[in-house]
């Protein structure tokens, strides 16, 4: 009989006090004990809703049968038949508003933890697994993916498991776009990230770093050295500014370099080679998951921070989880306002960032209630570091660089449901489509993408 308990079995984690000094993971993970109780917990319903919000579309109650059988290698193979990159899974996708909202547990309480169950086997399978996955027999096609992200790891392991010889190209030096320069290490550790990776180079995919689309090798280039399509899967790394006054000040950072600097270049440690600045008092604008991670990550770096954000903590996009992790960890949020400048010394050192109060309005075409701003309300926060989190677009170097290749007006290129775009040959995804989303639904991308690829060569062998 199922457990019928209405609360989902906690996730031990460093106590807030802990956590907020240190860059070590939050999160614990479930014992096996913990695993199997909250195992229990599902129905194991016939019409599986919860596999219908899973982007992947992973079996999600078979699975979670396999723990309950004591057969994790058989639930991490039903993991692994739709999703490459599981244990990354199991962190960071929003299963609250994905595979967990539909769980019917989640009706007269809460769901089954589900990404918790995918973490904990994952992880069982990293730390027991003693071979690694074998290459499928080569089909004599070649693709390239460009860029190293979920969704292009994604894409290539698709096709590498359908026998395609499969070139990742990467602009940095370590493999993983968003997953090792974005999210940082407390959510998600750089070696999990290696693991996954690790995974797919055993199965035959290829990945060069330090290679720049559109500046080493063009789209162009690609074709003329034999691969057969191209997959576009490089982000939405280009970040965005309010173009208020002081934004050019010392001391203001897009939450892209910062995070970068301190997940890729490991700048917050004394002897890193790319220092970043400790700041005594930080104001991060914004209210979405990248503004959390990089509050959380100052505050680390020992500083006194402050989340403003124009609308009401309700309407806050990141994930609950995340805000009530910054919340414990002592960072302050001030809702409600909007940044008019940044103010500075004669050194132009950042010395604070002016604010005028908002109220909730009208809802405005994405059904949000529209700041509006309150008259006189104006004030001035102290802070000697701003850090701009209000959002991503993609890089424009592909696209101008590329002919043929139809964008629109917000840079991201168009591509239709399964990924094909304008150029025949070439297939993008992720947010380099989509804009600024979420891991999980650009590993979508990428799954729809292989599929559609092979079509393509298949059809044009």
């Amino acid at each position: 009989m199922p457990d019928m308990s209405p609360v989902k079995n906690a996730m031990p984690a460093q106590a807030p006090d802990v956590r907020s000094r240190n860059f070590n993971e939050v999160a614990l993970g479930y014992t096996p004990e913990l695993a199997a109780a909250e195992a229990q917990r599902c129905l194991n319903c016939k019409h599986m809703p919860c596999v219908a919000g899973c982007p992947v579309g992973i079996q999600i109650p078979r699975f979670i049968e396999k723990i309950r059988q004591n057969d994790l290698e058989g639930a991490y193979a039903v993991l692994a038949a739709s999703s490459s990159l599981p244990a990354v899974c199991g962190r960071v996708c929003p299963q609250e508003n994905q595979c967990e909202k539909l769980c019917v547990r989640g009706i007269k309480g809460e769901p089954v933890g589900i990404g918790r169950l995918e973490r904990f086997v994952a992880d069982h399978h990293n730390q027991t697994a003693r071979t690694k996955p074998a290459p499928a027999a080569p089909n004599g096609h070649k693709v390239a993916v460009v860029g190293s992200g979920p969704s292009g790891l994604t894409c290539a392991g698709d096709l590498a498991r359908m026998g395609y010889a499969v070139t990742v190209f990467e602009a940095l030096h370590m493999p993983g776009g968003v997953l090792v320069y974005g999210i940082p290490e407390f959510r998600l550790p750089k070696a999990i990230v290696a693991g996954e990776i690790e995974g797919l180079q055993a199965m035959g995919v290829t990945v060069e770093t330090n290679a720049v689309i559109g500046k080493t090798l063009s789209v162009d280039e690609l074709f003329a050295d034999g691969f057969e399509a191209v997959y576009i899967a490089t982000g939405a790394g280009l970040p965005r500014f309010m173009n208020i006054p002081g934004e050019n000040l010392k001391g203001v950072y897009s939450a892209n370099e910062f995070l970068t600097r301190v997940n890729l270049m490991k700048a917050y440690r004394p002897d890193s080679d790319t220092p970043i600045q400790h700041p005594a008092r930080v104001a991060v604008v914004g209210g979405g998951n990248v503004a959390m991670d990089a509050a959380r990550c100052a505050k680390r770096l020992g500083a006194e921070v402050t989340v403003v954000y124009r609308r009401s903590m309700a309407e806050m996009p990141a994930r609950r989880e995340e805000v009530e992790h910054a919340g414990e960890e002592g960072i302050a949020f001030k809702v409600l306002c909007n940044p008019t400048a940044i103010v500075g010394d004669e050194h132009k050192n950042v010395t604070g960032i002016t604010c005028v109060e908002m109220e909730l309005g009208e809802p405005d075409a994405s059904g949000r209630r529209r700041p509006v701003e309150k008259p006189d309300s104006a004030f001035t926060l102290a802070a000697d570091c701003v850090i701009m989190a209000i959002g991503t677009s993609p890089n424009p170097l592909i696209r101008t660089t590329t002919a043929g290749l139809e964008t629109d007006k917000r840079g991201c290129i168009v591509a239709d449901d399964e990924g094909r775009t304008s150029r025949p040959g070439v297939f993008a995804g992720g947010d380099a489509v989509s804009g600024a989303a979420t891991v999980i639904l650009a590993m979508g991308a990428g799954k729809k993408a292989a599929k559609a690829i092979d079509e393509y060569i298949q059809n044009n062998k």
